[in-house]
């Protein structure tokens, strides 16, 4: 076992660092603008080399002058194979993603149907009306050219059939033997007219869906309706999510130096709907040897830590890194807020799977920063899943930027454009409950009518 330093600082929470603001730029409304706080990167403790696929690339950080810049981070998260295929029920394949394109096991519809409730007529009208009725799910007899039957949307038509007459347009005369169309539309009954016919939708072996497609609802109606009864897609990563703190309460009021969780609460859901299993969450002390023995310990793909990511007095993260071996890929990322962020790649587990850790700042919003730069592309690719076409809109008013970072700004909709949300700030959630997304803002800002690329916020 690898033997781990102890500390014992005296410290039971994570002093302030000191905050210089941005230099000012104009606000709309009454959005707060964003508190900046340097790094010395002298204060920065040691740590394992970087993987040269990180590089650290991408302009200089005010303060972390070797940060990765915000996408190439991301690209790094991404430079993972997915995990192994797997056969799901379809009851059970929700939210993972297709290993193998989805292919139509048979035409759709499988045979010509009524689209209406009515009669199947056979030829031009009036009609001979015949006994019984044709429902769904039965075999019917063939037609009799000049006859019709009543009829149940999504049955099977039978043979000879040329069309469906809808109930409200079919009268039957006093005597009940004579079926008249009483539409208004012109001329006869069309051949074909509200009929589905076979192959409408789909023909056997036509490709449905592309491998990398999110199982959704749809997705599971779409494939029962295709023939399948299970579906191969890739395992989902599974997650330990490890929150840090002693100052951290998981119940009742803040109040004498103790803050309550906010993490604990909002990153299991979150990371949930981007294709993760959300094993376990557990609270761990400031001390270095808890925080190694629970990365080195835990079975999951992916250990998401809050908290620890700076250079503080209580900040273990790096050493317990250090101490498991890890290799760093993301060491700081050139974004406000939530810099202090990295990615590590954990020595392969006894199957050889590979294992990933995503640090993320302590503070709430930089710590969904964090989330949505490294922990989303990371599970993402992991599960198997194709990213989604960026969602690009107009801004309703500046957002303004970092002069060096990129900033993740949340907004809301107004019509087809985005605004900016006050209670912005790295600790505040306030702006992030109301925001329909998080602008990406490069330096320098955006001005009004720009476009800005907007990442989702899941549940909204």
């Amino acid at each position: 076992m690898t033997a781990v330093p102890m500390s014992d600082t005296g410290f039971t929470g994570r002093p302030e660092r000191a905050e210089t603001p941005v230099p000012e730029t104009p606000v709309p409304g009454n959005a707060v603008p964003e508190r900046v706080a340097p790094e010395s990167p002298a204060a920065a403790p040691a740590g394992p080399a970087e993987a040269p696929s990180a590089g650290r690339p991408g302009g200089p950080s005010a303060g972390c002058p070797h940060a990765t810049a915000w996408d190439r981070a991301r690209t790094v998260a991404r430079d993972v194979p997915p995990l192994p295929v797997v056969t799901r029920d379809l009851g059970e394949a929700l939210g993972h993603a297709l290993a193998a394109s989805l292919t139509a096991l048979t035409a759709l519809p499988p045979f010509d149907t009524s689209a209406m409730d009515g009669w199947v007529v056979a030829g031009p009208g009036p009609w001979m009306l015949r006994g019984g009725g044709v429902l769904a799910g039965a075999r019917p007899e063939p037609l009799r050219f000049g006859t019709a039957v009543p009829v149940a949307t999504g049955a099977r038509l039978p043979s000879g059939a040329t069309a469906v007459l809808r109930r409200e347009y079919g009268e039957a005369d006093a005597r009940g033997g004579m079926l008249h169309d009483r539409s208004t539309g012109p001329g006869p009954l069309a051949p074909g007219r509200d009929v589905r016919p076979r192959g409408q939708e789909c023909r056997a072996g036509e490709l449905l869906l592309p491998a990398g497609t999110t199982v959704t609802p749809a997705v599971l109606g779409l494939a029962a309706a295709a023939g399948y009864d299970a579906l191969a897609v890739h395992r989902r990563p599974i997650v330990e999510l490890l929150v840090l703190g002693d100052e951290l309460l998981e119940s009742g009021v803040p109040g004498d130096g103790r803050v309550r969780d906010a993490l604990g609460p909002l990153l299991p859901p979150w990371l949930d709907a981007e294709g993760a299993d959300v094993t376990g969450r557990r609270l761990v002390t400031d001390a270095l040897a808890p925080l190694y023995e629970a990365v080195r310990d835990s079975t999951a793909d992916v250990v998401v830590t809050t908290g620890s990511t700076a250079a503080g007095p209580v900040d273990f993260l790096h050493d317990a890194l250090r101490a498991a071996d890890a290799r760093l890929l993301v060491d700081s990322v050139a974004v406000r807020p939530g810099h202090p962020m990295l990615l590590a790649a954990l020595p392969p587990g006894p199957d050889g799977r590979p294992r990933h850790v995503v640090g993320l700042p302590g503070n709430p919003l930089a710590a969904v920063a964090g989330a949505l730069t490294l922990a989303v592309p990371l599970l993402r690719r992991l599960g198997g899943h194709v990213d989604p076409e960026p969602l690009r809109t107009a801004c309703a008013a500046a957002l303004p930027g970092h002069p060096r970072d990129t900033r993740l700004v949340p907004v809301r909709r107004l019509g087809r454009e985005v605004a900016p949300l006050p209670f912005d700030g790295p600790a505040m959630l306030r702006g992030l409950a109301l925001a329909d997304g998080l602008a990406v803002v490069p330096p320098g800002g955006l001005p009004a009518g720009a476009t800005a690329e907007v990442l989702d916020v899941p549940g909204r």
